[in-house]
C-alpha cells in the first residue's frame, strides 16, 4: 500500500511558482540564524533573536534590490500562508487555563483599548488635515491589525489604491521599528514576561511582529502576546461592520467577505487550545510543535522584511508621518494603562 502524503492537487501545480521566493525567504532566514549562532559565539548570547534578525536582514535585502515577479508569489506565500500555520501550532502553547488567569475585566480592555485607539489615531489624522478615508485606515491599521485591517476596510470605505499603499507601507516600515524598540522599553521598565507579552499584544501591528516583539523575554510572552494580538484581530469584524454602516458615502462595495473579518486560522489557532485544554495534544509532542511553529515564524518573518522598502515611506509627507507615529505612540500610552490599572502579574 502506498503510504507518502502527497500534497493538495492546487498547491502541487502552484509549486514551481512559489519556489523561487520560498527559496529567497529560506535563505534569508539561514543568514539570520547563522547570525543568531555567530552572536552567542562571540557574545555569549544572542541580543537579537533570529526572529528579529530576519526581518532585517530581509528589510536590507529589499532596500538594495528589488525583487522581480518571479520571486513575488513565494514572498506572499511565506508571509500569510507559513505564518497562519506556525499561529494555528503557536495555539498548542496556550491553555483554557492562561485564558482565564487573564480574566474578563482583560478582555473587556482590550476591547476598549483597540475603540479607543481607532477614536485617537482618528482624531490625530483629521486634527493634521488627512483626509477622511486615509484617517480611518491609519486608525484601524495601527489600532487591530495592520494590513488586514486596511484591506478588509479600504473596500468598505471606498479607499482609493494610493492611500491602500501607503498605510500598508507605513504599517510594514513602522512595525520593523516597533518590534526593535519595544523589547528596550520593556526591559527598562523591568516588566515581567506577562506584562511584557500584553503590551506586545496590544501595541503591535500584525502577528509576526508580535512573535518577533515578544520572543526576547520568552515563551510566556510569546504566548501572552499571541493570545492578546489574535483577540484584538477579532476586533476587525464588528469594526467593519460599523464602517459598512456609517460610511454613507461609500460606493456599493458591501462588507468585507467573512474569512477575511474572522480568518480561518484564528479558528484553527482556538481549536489547538481547546485540544491543548482537553489534553488532546501528547505532552511529548509539545516541543516538537513549538520547534516547528518557531521555524515556520522566522522563515514568515523573513518574508515580512522582503517586503518592508523604507524608501516608501519618505514619499508620503510629513502629515502622515507625524499621524502615524503619534497614534502609534497613542496606542502604547492606553495600552500601558490597561495593563497599570489591571495589574497584571
Amino acid at each position: 500500500m502506498n503510504t507518502a502524503i502527497s500534497l493538495p492537487a492546487p498547491l502541487t501545480r502552484r509549486l514551481p511558482a512559489l519556489l523561487p521566493g520560498l527559496a529567497l525567504c529560506i535563505g534569508v532566514t539561514a543568514a539570520a540564524e547563522g547570525l543568531e549562532v555567530a552572536e552567542r559565539h562571540l557574545f555569549g548570547e544572542a541580543w537579537l533573536e533570529s526572529l528579529v534578525l530576519a526581518i532585517l536582514v530581509g528589510t536590507v535585502v529589499r532596500t538594495l534590490w528589488t525583487p522581480g515577479h518571479l520571486w513575488h508569489r513565494g514572498i506572499d506565500f511565506s508571509a500569510k500562508f507559513l505564518l497562519e500555520i506556525a499561529v494555528v501550532l503557536l495555539g498548542a502553547s496556550v491553555s483554557a487555563a492562561m485564558i482565564a488567569s487573564a480574566g474578563p475585566l482583560f478582555l473587556v480592555g482590550i476591547f476598549a483599548v483597540v475603540m479607543m485607539a481607532i477614536a485617537a489615531s482618528y482624531g490625530i489624522g483629521r486634527l493634521l488635515g488627512l483626509p477622511r478615508r486615509m484617517a480611518i485606515l491609519v486608525a484601524c491599521g495601527n489600532s487591530i491589525c495592520g494590513n488586514s485591517a486596511i484591506a478588509a476596510v479600504a473596500p468598505v470605505i471606498g479607499a482609493d489604491s494610493d492611500d491602500v499603499a501607503t498605510s500598508i507601507a507605513f504599517t510594514a516600515v513602522l512595525g520593523v521599528m516597533t518590534v526593535l524598540g519595544l523589547p528596550l522599553i520593556g526591559a527598562a521598565l523591568h516588566m515581567s514576561a506577562v506584562r511584557y507579552g500584553a503590551l506586545a499584544g496590544l501595541t503591535v501591528y500584525a502577528v509576526p511582529q508580535v512573535l518577533a516583539a515578544a520572543a526576547p523575554m520568552g515563551a510566556v510572552a510569546i504566548q501572552m502576546g499571541t493570545l492578546v494580538k489574535l483577540i484584538r484581530v477579532l476586533m476587525l469584524g464588528p469594526v467593519t461592520l460599523f464602517l459598512s454602516v456609517t460610511a454613507g458615502d461609500r460606493p456599493k462595495a458591501g462588507l468585507a467577505p467573512l474569512h477575511r473579518l474572522v480568518p480561518s486560522f484564528i479558528l484553527c489557532f482556538l481549536g489547538m487550545v481547546a485540544l491543548r485544554s482537553i489534553g488532546a495534544i501528547p505532552t511529548a509532542a509539545l516541543p516538537k510543535i513549538a520547534t516547528a511553529a518557531n521555524l515556520l515564524t522566522v522563515v514568515s518573518m523573513a518574508a515580512l522584511g522582503l517586503g518592508v522598502d523604507i524608501r516608501v515611506v519618505a514619499k508620503a509627507g510629513p502629515r502622515v508621518i507625524f499621524t502615524v507615529v503619534a497614534s502609534l505612540a497613542a496606542l502604547g500610552v492606553i495600552s500601558f494603562a490597561l495593563i497599570e490599572a489591571l495589574n497584571l502579574a
